[in-house]
């Protein structure tokens, strides 16, 4: 084998070792957490979207005045 072969090999060992020591996420922290990152995206959006309505009305008012 090549030494890049072996760069290869070994980095594919470790990296398999390294995953085993990973503690993955149970199913229900998984929701949780998926449905905490969608409220907090909707509830940003929200906020932006009210920001921009009242910056367009403000521009708005302030033209037509």
């Amino acid at each position: 084998m090549t030494i890049a072969t072996n760069k290869l090999v070994n980095y594919i060992k470790e990296s398999k070792a390294e995953l085993k020591k990973v503690i993955w996420p149970t199913k229900k922290e998984t929701i949780q957490h998926t449905l905490l990152v969608i409220g907090i995206s909707l509830g940003v959006a929200a906020i932006l979207g009210a920001l921009d309505y009242v910056f367009s009305w403000g521009i708005e008012y302030i033209i037509n005045r």
